[in-house]
C-alpha cells in the first residue's frame, strides 16, 4: 500500500469545517477519536482478511468444495 506524502488540504478542510472549540478536535467524541477508531477498524480488518484468505462475509469453499455460510 502507497500512501501520499501528505493528507490533501481539501481532506483537511472538509473534516475541519465544523470546527468551533478544542474539544470538537480532542474531546471524547472529538475527530482525533473518530478518526483513530476508523483507522484501527480499517487496520483490524485488513489483517483479518490477510490472516484469514476471504474478505468479511464472503462464501468460502472448503477441500470438499462445501461452499461455508458466512457468518
Amino acid at each position: 500500500m502507497t500512501l501520499p506524502n501528505t493528507i490533501p488540504t481539501e481532506l483537511i478542510d472538509s473534516l475541519l469545517s465544523g470546527y468551533q472549540k478544542p474539544e470538537d478536535l480532542i474531546g471524547e467524541n472529538g475527530l482525533l477519536k473518530q478518526l483513530t477508531k476508523a483507522l484501527v477498524e480499517r487496520a483490524l480488518e485488513a489483517e483479518m482478511t490477510e490472516h484469514l484468505g476471504h474478505a468479511k462475509h464472503e462464501a468460502v469453499t472448503n477441500s470438499n468444495g462445501n461452499i461455508l455460510p458466512s457468518l
